[in-house]
């Protein structure tokens, strides 16, 4: 059996739903316009989807307010909104095969990552939010004994999420899952070059028994139907992940609109620090090629920044280009692929243009470094090391968002603190450390929401995910902290007779 042949049979064989879902149906933009879906590992189109614009997002925030303002969702007991999100993600389990497809076939990611990794994972957020919708409590407040004073939890509205197209489903369920089971509206945008497999997954939650409505799916252009979310005077709270220069906009939009709550995840360039008194280098080696090439780099948590002390840089750097040989470029449809296609040619054509600029800066390629694959019409890019890197270069200040490692010496732990927080950023690090006192000290001065060590690691679902300075703003995905920001906090304060 040709497991390629067979992914691409498979894959050619769907039935792509290409309309936007509002109000529980599936409808064509109100224009009438389309725009297309390119396959990133063929450079082809693969279908037109709906360009929803300003007057699509009316209509879907219209249903949704109808949605909240009934109470079929927002006044459901929580018990029973818990049923119908773990069904949907009992449905998408069930389809996890074609949601995978959908994947590979729209932003190039390997298809065992989308089936091992995304699939599975967003079945396990679901689930954890939909378990935690009966299990977040109301407070009693001391007061005097002739006063009942209650703080309680109320959904904030509607909803909208801007998704990313790294990971379209996984990202779309850190926001879906906290914000519906709060008992609020959700107007979700999928990034414009990664619309299909959103556009299913609406179609199974109203499988799932979700009341029309209270889940809307609207792909569109950012500067169309994304400006039009971000400006709505009737969304209570928009939540985004992507670049810094469109987190921006949000807030601009917010102040413009109705200064409605802003959640913003705007990536990072994030340090991996390597101190010489590790012993095992393998799990280290392991862990930071996965930092960096999971996903071709397309990750906003990847170490990009290697910071390895000078007593071990030689004998890390000899393993690490080991590892990165073994990391395949290659067809996403062949299960041995380990780094798949950039999403676009514009994005191809800036890490091409980011890894050019590091060379004429006076940084030097020691693996890698070249577009390969390119008689396919994909977006392929090798794995990429560089060397001779110091933290003022551009390839270590800019966010590159491809499988390119730019390797910094230093002497001292301090040396390797002070490298790690000269950034804008501030999303997620690792650190490598055989000694428990380095481990505590580097971690607790290392300025970024998530700090790995001896691992490269999100946390786990109960964990806040987010970042410091230009890397967060408003909230965290993930973790119980993740319904904070999709509920409002009303003090009742009752006085007994």
């Amino acid at each position: 059996m040709n497991q390629i042949t067979d992914f691409k049979a498979a894959a050619a064989a769907l039935r792509l739903e290409t309309r936007a879902f509002i109000d529980g149906r599936f409808v064509d933009a109100a224009s009438g316009r389309t725009f297309p879906t390119v396959n990133p590992a063929t450079g082809r189109v693969i279908t037109e989807v709906a360009a929803c614009d300003a007057e699509d997002v009316d209509r879907a925030v219209a249903a949704a307010r109808r949605a909240f303002e009934s109470g079929a969702w927002s006044r459901m007991a929580p018990r029973g909104r818990k049923e119908v999100l773990l069904k949907l993600a009992d449905l998408i389990e069930a389809n996890s095969e074609e949601l995978a497809l959908l994947e590979t076939l729209d932003c190039g990611k390997p298809i065992s990552d989308a089936r091992a990794v995304d699939l599975p994972d967003s079945v396990a957020t679901l689930r954890w939010h939909a378990e935690a919708t009966d299990k977040i409590y109301d407070q009693m407040s001391p007061a005097p004994h002739d006063v009942v004073s209650m703080i309680v939890r109320e959904p904030i509205g509607v909803v909208g999420a801007v998704i990313p197209w790294n990971f379209p489903i996984f990202v779309a369920m850190w926001k879906l899952a906290p914000a519906l089971a709060g008992g609020n509206s959700l107007i979700l945008k999928p990034a414009e070059l990664t619309s299909l497999s959103l556009l299913r997954i609406a179609s199974l939650a109203a499988e799932a028994g979700l009341p029309d409505g209270v889940l809307n799916v609207l792909p569109g252009l950012g500067h169309e139907a994304g400006k039009a979310i971000g400006l709505h005077m009737d969304i209570d709270c928009v939540s985004f992940t992507g670049s810094g220069e469109v987190g921006r906009y949000f807030l601009e939009y917010s102040a413009r609109s109705n200064l409605k709550k802003i959640v913003l995840e705007c990536g990072g360039k994030s340090p991996a620090i390597v101190m010489d008194d590790v012993k095992d280098l393998g799990p280290v080696v392991e862990n930071l090629s996965a930092g960096i090439l999971f996903c071709q780099g397309e990750n906003c948590s990847a170490g990009s920044r290697l910071l390895v002390q000078e007593g071990i840089r030689e004998r890390l750097l000899d393993e690490l280009s080991k590892q990165f040989a073994e990391w395949t470029v290659g067809d996403p449809f062949d299960p041995a692929t380990r780094v798949g296609a950039m999403v676009e040619e514009r994005h191809l054509d800036k890490v091409l243009g980011l890894i050019a600029r590091g060379r004429e800066e006076g940084a030097k390629v020691t693996f890698g470094g070249n577009r390969v694959l390119e008689e396919t019409g994909g977006y392929f890019v090798q794995p990429t090391i560089f060397e001779g890197v110091t933290n003022a270069m551009t390839i270590a200040r800019e966010e590159i968002f491809g499988p390119v490692l730019s390797v910094i010496p230093f002497r001292t732990g301090e040396e390797a603190v002070r490298i790690a927080n000269d950034t804008n950023y501030g999303l997620a690090s690792q650190l490598y450390t055989d000694d428990l006192n380095t481990a505590h000290r580097v971690a607790k001065a290392i300025r970024a929401g998530t700090v790995s060590v001896n691992c490269f690691s999100e946390g786990d679902l109960a964990v806040p995910f987010g970042g410091y300075k230009e890397s967060g703003f408003g909230g965290r995905d993930k973790g119980l902290a993740a319904h904070d920001q999709y509920t409002e906090q009303k003090a009742i304060w009752i006085q007994l007779r």
